[in-house]
């Protein structure tokens, strides 16, 4: 129920930024647990999503902190650019709870800043930053 609340309050930021999201939570493992698709939205987003929140959540950060990462390592980036499922642009945010990753959000449609703003009013429905 945890995860539907945080899917439906991503869409709800969407409605009020105007936009159409997918947005996905998984759990820790990043095995989806819930996704909810926007009419309208982008059909290529609902993957991207869903990987973004994978990404979040084996990595523990946000998704819009890869660039920081492989800054100045150019192989780097060019490799774990090629891995699968791996996302290195904004939008997807791990779940915390009282210091353990429990999961992550992922969103997609909109810009990276709007995708992250409805992931974080997402982990905001469950009392979390």
């Amino acid at each position: 129920s945890a995860a539907a609340a945080a899917t439906q309050a991503a869409v709800a930021k969407a409605e009020a930024l105007g936009i159409r999201i997918n947005v996905a939570v998984t759990d820790a493992s990043g095995t989806l647990m819930a996704f909810l698709r926007m009419p309208g939205a982008f059909l290529h987003s609902i993957d991207i999503a869903i990987d973004k929140a994978y990404t979040a959540s084996s990595f523990g950060f946000p998704t819009s902190q890869w660039a920081g990462a492989v800054a100045g390592d150019e192989l780097l980036r060019i490799g774990l650019n090629q891995r699968p499922r791996l996302v290195m642009f904004g939008g997807g945010l791990p779940i915390i709870e009282a210091g353990v990753r429990i999961g992550g959000i992922g969103v997609s449609g909109g810009s990276a800043d709007e995708d992250e703003d409805c992931a974080r009013a997402g982990l905001a429905a469950l009392n979390l930053n």
